[in-house]
């Protein structure tokens, strides 16, 4: 009897517990129908892997298939929700009830087992980090003539490294990013580092490998982290926690250095040094906690992270559409002559006098979108999207691509068109549907850093080269590609390109 009744009970809970992971909250947004503990996750996954690992055509798909610009979702134990239109990507990025960010296993893997850094925290902790970090940023020139002297010197080595390597086919990724990367390590250590040092190769090599290995909602290995056991390589987990251990002995050897080369007087030289003298600061108030080494690496990971990679995938993509378009290329370069001196160095400064080159780059960002799903966020109380309930603790995804590629509001979103963005007296307009670098209080702390290099660099190039097709290239996988390579973040496939000093270029470049 006793085990009649035991098995009845056992019955019951089963049930229960089955009619409860079945059940969508009232209001929720439409989506297609979960299972019992994974959730949407094998559908999405397999809907992923059809449409070239890209996830935000998955969320498109699902939009018209329930004529929803709002899709809900749980994926494993999580609830997911993904705002598509511009209404609700700048409601979700403005208001505050959506500044959380997730306490979920990808981004506690993400930051070394804790919830640090600037980018995956939320709350008291976010914003005393945030603030210290912009103070600084202040404090040593960012946005200031010695930020854009920075930049125009590590201009100066790209451009004779390119030089040196004229006529030669060259993928640009492979000598951008390290000029990139090294603006981001000054800011950060006070020094550079020479291009032939193995350290930067080896921290882009990290950073690439992390990107392509996930999405923005943290695959697999965030909905189902018992997977782990089971397939470790697969999932991607070996791969973070390998690449946790090599950034952490990466930045630890720095932060070391610092600590024992540690004054006063240095506490303004570079980020590491202003982080520990604050940290010196609050060593005597028991309840001041927030600063420490574990949590200044995970700082300069967050700026890595953000900065690197995708200020140098988006000036790839800019030179990749000067060969795939060269009447492009031959405005870009008409401007430059004209209206610029040609011995000063490129500076942030002069995009007002080069108004067709700042809707190229524009124009870049918005074809590619590389961040084509923004987030993740999470509700900090009950709220409403696009009109329907979500409930506190949803993770929130914003389709940024979606906001760029608008037929609406673009017209022709799938043709290149700088000119979209210069009105008839040639000013830039029509860019508050372009959001890069996201809005609100969460907007990317590296814009101004990320826009001044994109155009320094991309100015200075173009000032001495015409870029041209490596005819040995075409048709081969060294061939210019329009799809890119899908991530967390988009980045184009490597290809081929000359970089012809314009002293000795011929007229059929165009």
């Amino acid at each position: 009897m006793i085990a009649i009744l035991l098995g009845i009970t056992v019955s019951v809970l089963c049930l229960y517990f089955l009619l409860k992971e079945l059940q969508r909250p009232a209001g929720y947004p439409p989506g297609p129908q979960w299972l019992p503990i994974v959730g949407n996750t094998p559908q999405i996954r397999r809907m992923t892997a059809q449409n070239g690992g890209l996830l935000i055509n998955v969320f498109n798909q699902l939009s018209d298939r329930y004529r929803s610009s709002v899709i809900g979702l749980k994926l494993g134990q999580e609830r997911f929700v993904v705002g598509l239109a511009y209404e609700d990507v700048k409601e979700i990025l403005s208001s505050d009830v959506f500044l959380g960010r997730p306490d979920n296993f990808f981004l506690r893997l993400r930051t070394m087992g804790t919830r640090l850094g600037v980018t995956c925290t939320d709350g008291t902790f976010w914003n005393e980090q945030r603030s210290f970090v912009t103070r600084y940023l202040r404090r040593a020139g960012y946005g200031q003539e010695a930020m854009h002297v920075q930049i125009q010197a590590e201009l100066a080595e790209l451009l004779s490294v390119l030089g040196n390597r004229s006529g030669e086919p060259l993928w640009p990724s492979s000598i951008l990013s390290i000029s990139v990367i090294n603006v981001l390590w000054t800011f950060v250590t006070g020094e550079r580092v020479p291009r032939e040092d193995d350290r930067l190769v080896r921290l882009l090599n990290l950073l690439q490998e992390r990107s392509k290995a996930f999405d923005m909602a943290g695959g697999t290995l965030n909905q189902l982290p018992w997977i782990r056991f089971l397939a470790p390589d697969w999932s991607g987990y070996n791969l973070l926690r390998r690449f946790n251990v090599e950034l952490n002995e990466f930045f630890a050897t720095t932060i070391t250095q610092h600590h024992r080369n540690f004054s006063e007087e240095k506490a303004t030289d570079d980020l590491i040094y202003a982080y520990i003298k604050e940290m010196r600061d609050r060593r005597d108030d028991p309840e001041s906690t927030s600063f420490s080494n574990l949590q200044l690496t995970m700082v300069i990971l967050d700026m890595f992270i953000a900065g690197g990679q995708t200020t140098s995938s988006t000036l790839d993509l800019a030179f990749m559409m000067m060969i795939l378009r060269p009447d492009v290329q031959q405005l870009v370069h008409e401007e430059i002559d004209t209206q610029l001196a040609p011995e000063a160095s490129p500076h942030y400064g002069d995009r007002t006098k080069v108004p067709y080159v700042e809707a190229v780059l524009l124009e870049v960002q918005r074809f590619f979108s590389i961040v084509s799903l923004d987030g993740p966020r999470r509700t900090l109380e009950d709220c409403t999207l696009g009109g329907y309930r979500i409930p506190k603790d949803t993770t929130v995804l914003m389709g940024l691509r979606n906001v760029h590629m608008d037929p609406g509001h673009w017209g022709d979103p799938e043709v290149f068109r700088p000119e979209r963005f210069l009105d008839g007296q040639r000013n830039i307009v029509n860019t508050e549907r372009l959001m890069p670098f996201g809005l609100g209080k969460r907007r990317c702390l590296g814009e101004t850093l990320a826009r001044s290099c994109l155009f320094t660099f991309f100015v200075g190039v173009m000032r001495q080269f015409c870029l041209c097709r490596d005819p040995q290239a075409e048709g081969d996988e060294m061939a210019p590609s329009m799809v890119l390579k899908p991530g967390i973040t988009l980045s184009p496939k490597p290809y081929h390109v000359v970089f012809q000093p314009r002293s000795t270029a011929v007229d059929e470049t165009y």
